[in-house]
């Protein structure tokens, strides 16, 4: 409280504690028409990370990826299983070098 009124503190969604990495990945395999990308949003906000994630027309779910090094790990490895219905194949990941700072993760 201060001066006798209630004050409230609000936490930004990314306030990493640990360097900040960005990340392309490509998920291939029985990927789209099963929830995935919806699926990856809900795991990203979970995990704080940042980003977007979209079909591409070879029938691939891509991704861009912008969290603390730990939240990106986990959220990889929840890639190799992703949502019922998916049947993974692959997940190719590759670190870029940016200066922008995704705010929110959302389907592109």
């Amino acid at each position: 409280m201060v001066d006798g009124r209630r004050t409230q503190v609000i936490q930004p969604l990314h306030f990493p504690e640990s360097p900040v990495e960005t990340l392309t990945v490509t998920i291939r395999g029985r990927v789209q028409g099963v929830g995935f990308r919806v699926a990856t949003v809900r795991q990203a906000h979970a995990l704080q990370v940042c980003g977007w994630v979209r079909n591409q027309p070879d029938g691939s779910v891509q991704a861009l990826l912008q969290g603390t090094p730990d939240a990106l790990d986990r959220l990889l490895s929840w890639f190799h299983i992703g949502p019922p219905g998916a049947q993974v194949h692959s997940v190719e990941h590759q670190q870029l070098a940016t200066g922008r700072l995704f705010e929110r993760f959302e389907v592109n």
